[in-house]
């Protein structure tokens, strides 16, 4: 029995070496197995959702569920990961994280002229990513504020 939680017990530092690896982007749990089997440790799917639903539990994740085709991805909750909305593109399925002072603004907007606390790990935005509208879409430099937006 003592060897069995020892086995788990590197499984779910396996997992998190892995979850830390990826940078504060989102990752699926197929990500995880992928990068785990490349490193040579075989863990099978139960188990890595196992631990996931673990370490969302104990605050080590988020979890981000973004409609309802799509399986659940996740990020890495250490160091600085802020609130941020979502841009989901409904050409290639790209999600890109949006952490942005204007919808910052947006946000608080709604909030105080309008009483509504806006749930930013559910949010998301549906369009076209800049591949897949073709370069139709035209970038507009922030002068006032520098947005820290960043795909992943």
């Amino acid at each position: 029995m003592d060897t069995q939680l020892n086995y788990k017990t590197k499984q779910k530092s396996f997992i998190l070496e892995c979850i830390k690896e990826t940078d504060g982007k989102h990752f699926t749990a197929d990500d995880i197995a992928e990068m785990l089997n490349k490193k040579g440790n075989r863990v099978g799917m139960a188990t890595v959702y196992r631990h996931l639903e673990r370490l969302l539990s104990e605050g080590e994740i988020k979890k981000y569920t973004i409609d309802g085709k799509a399986g659940a991805c996740y990020q890495y909750s250490g160091e600085a990961v802020c609130e941020h909305f979502h841009l989901k593109c409904t050409g290639c399925g790209k999600l890109i994280h949006a952490d942005c002072t204007f919808l910052d603004k947006l946000s608080e907007h709604i909030a105080e002229d309008h009483g509504f606390l806006i749930d930013g790990t559910r949010t998301v935005f549906y369009g076209k990513c800049s591949e897949c509208s073709k370069g139709n879409v035209k970038i507009i430099e922030c002068k006032k504020q520098k947005c820290s937006c960043h795909k992943h």
